[in-house]
């Protein structure tokens, strides 16, 4: 169990323990609903969800961008003294390995202080949280209280498959539905290091995704000749030149304030400094520092382009060699790069007439939003408020998410995983036992919770 001090509430705050029970069984009951994409099947979590708003009294529809493909759209309405603040998550969940799991995938399993299940974190524990953020406000209202601004919940489909029947659609078919001064979605991390929670990184910006094709092509022929030209080895060369090469330190404005604010409260002093340099002007202090922090993946990652092969085909029988074998790149670019140059670098790094390297999908760029934003400045008050020892510090992230098409339609986005975890818990998002701890639950949502109030209650 991580180290979180529970704060003691202001007169007239919730229950905290109240709805600490409260959001379990809303997660407990999404995770129940299985909305792997594909198919997604999201339409049954929307009704679910327009049904727990409805009830309480707040306005809700649900809308079906294809069949079985649902979303909600909910809105608490304010003065309107100012514009709307907009809550977003998504329903749909990546596939699971049934057998490496201990629990039912889908089984919305507590145990040991843990909820368990697909979801859990990616995105199912943040849209319980933004739920019960609702109905806490609705019952702010209903005690008499009022909203400056409409507070608007949207629960999107298809993110994990790229979002065309997701925000994309929402915003070509329902754009008026989600105009809104600034959002807050998932993207960020709050880290527990060294026993307790450390920071919250606020994803101001986010790198683009590609994906790159690499195909090598020769003779084919009996596999019982052996031909120098096999397409297949032709392929791995190409993959190990690939696999060497790095592309060149690279530091956005984001991650030097980062890597300056994080420098000021790391643990590990030889990581601290290494932060430190990284966010300093001198080329030969940032050069030094990427060196050092080239051995975590998870800070090396943003500070340079990165490829990763994911994919590889080729053949149609064991004894026959093909004239072609393709892999597939993800290519995640820094905002502003070309993924142009980068895959005519490649071509040099591999540099085998035979080989072609080319961009099958093109990721879209956004605008980064401002760390100075009212949003940006809540998360960070709210954040001290249940924990003075937190620091708050925007974020590149390396994945992509749904914020980045709100960003380049004009309504900035601030991500965030509210709940305090571990190294080891986050990197089961996406992967085995994928689980969130019940206590950093209630912290998530208090955060987002106090966020929200102080930007949306007069």
């Amino acid at each position: 169990m991580t180290d979180i001090p529970p704060p003691a509430p202001p007169d007239g705050a919730p229950d905290w323990a109240a709805v600490q029970s409260e959001v379990v069984e809303h997660l407990q009951r999404l995770i129940r609903i299985v909305t792997v994409n594909p198919p997604g099947n999201e339409l049954a979590a929307a009704r679910y969800l327009d049904g727990v708003l409805t009830a309480a009294g707040i306005e809700s529809r649900v809308l079906e961008p294809a069949p079985g493909r649902g979303a909600v759209v909910a809105r608490l309405r304010g003065t309107g003294e100012r514009a709307p603040v907009l809550l977003l998550a998504h329903t749909d969940v990546v596939g699971v390995e049934a057998a490496q799991w201990s629990v039912e995938p889908f089984g919305g399993v507590v145990r040991d202080g843990y909820v368990y299940g697909r979801g859990a974190i990616d995105d199912k524990g943040m849209l319980a949280a933004n739920l019960v953020t609702m109905l806490l406000l609705r019952r702010h209202v209903a005690a008499g209280g009022t909203l400056r601004r409409d507070v608007v919940l949207v629960a999107n489909a298809d993110e994990e498959a790229g979002g065309e029947l997701g925000m994309a659609w929402l915003l070509a078919h329902h754009p008026e539905l989600v105009r809104a001064e600034f959002a807050l979605n998932e993207g960020g991390r709050t880290r527990v290091v060294r026993g307790r929670p450390l920071y919250v990184a606020v994803q101001t910006a986010e790198k683009v995704p590609h994906v790159v094709t690499v195909t090598a092509r020769g003779d084919g022929g009996h596999a019982s000749v052996p031909l120098p030209g096999n397409p297949v080895f032709r392929l791995g060369r190409a993959l190990a030149a690939i696999g060497g090469w790095r592309a060149p330190t690279a530091v956005t404005p984001t991650t030097r304030r980062f890597f300056a604010e994080l420098a000021r409260v790391w643990p590990e002093r030889a990581e601290a400094r290494a932060m430190a340099d990284v966010a300093a002007s001198d080329p030969a202090r940032v050069r030094r520092g990427a060196a050092a922090l080239r051995r975590v993946p998870t800070f090396d990652a943003l500070l340079r382009a990165g490829v990763s092969a994911v994919m590889t085909r080729g053949g149609i029988r064991t004894n026959v060699i093909p004239t072609e074998a393709t892999a597939t790149l993800d290519v995640r670019t820094l905002p502003g790069q070309s993924i142009d140059a980068l895959v005519a670098r490649l071509r040099r790094v591999v540099d085998d007439p035979r080989v072609e390297i080319a961009v099958a999908e093109r990721g879209r760029d956004a605008p980064s939003s401002d760390h100075a934003s009212p949003m940006f400045r809540a998360i960070a008050e709210a954040a001290r408020a249940l924990d003075p020892r937190l620091v708050t510090v925007p974020y590149l992230s390396t994945g992509a998410t749904d914020s980045a098409q709100l960003r380049a339609w004009g309504v900035p986005t601030f991500g965030v995983l509210p709940f305090p975890l571990t190294q080891d818990d986050e990197d089961r998002m996406h992967g085995h036992d994928e689980r969130v701890p019940v206590e950093a639950l209630l912290f998530g949502t208090r955060l987002i919770y106090e966020a929200v109030r102080r930007v949306a209650v007069a």
